[in-house]
């Protein structure tokens, strides 16, 4: 389960933001997920509240996730598809010819902090 390792480094990067600009509590950290980056969500949000219930400025914080479908793109034909659904072959020429346009991110989108 790598989704440990991913919400340490979550952490770091929200303590170090909420750092630089004088923020004293998260409310919430809004994540994209790529539907093909190998994280699993639910795993995620399990790790994040064990992990963020440890950190003052964290604690009680809600981990949200925006799912962002893979999507791939044929070199030959220039046509975009659902990479899930049809891989890496092209479904309008057949072509194995493609790569990944998006769908494989792990980023921290937001951070949101309460309105006091």
């Amino acid at each position: 389960m790598h989704e440990l390792g991913i919400v340490f480094y979550i952490i770091r990067d929200v303590k170090a933001a909420a750092a630089e600009n004088s923020v004293q509590r998260i409310s919430a950290v809004v994540m994209n997920i790529g539907e093909v980056s190998t994280v699993v969500p639910e795993y995620l949000t399990d790790c994040w509240r064990w992990a963020a219930d440890k950190e003052p400025l964290l604690k009680g914080s809600e981990l949200k996730i925006n799912m962002i479908p893979a999507v791939t793109q044929c070199q030959d034909c220039g046509q975009e598809y659902e990479t899930v659904k049809y891989g890496k072959t092209c479904p309008h020429c057949g072509s194995g010819n493609t790569f990944l346009l998006k769908g494989n991110e792990v980023e921290i989108k937001e951070i949101e902090v309460p309105n006091n």
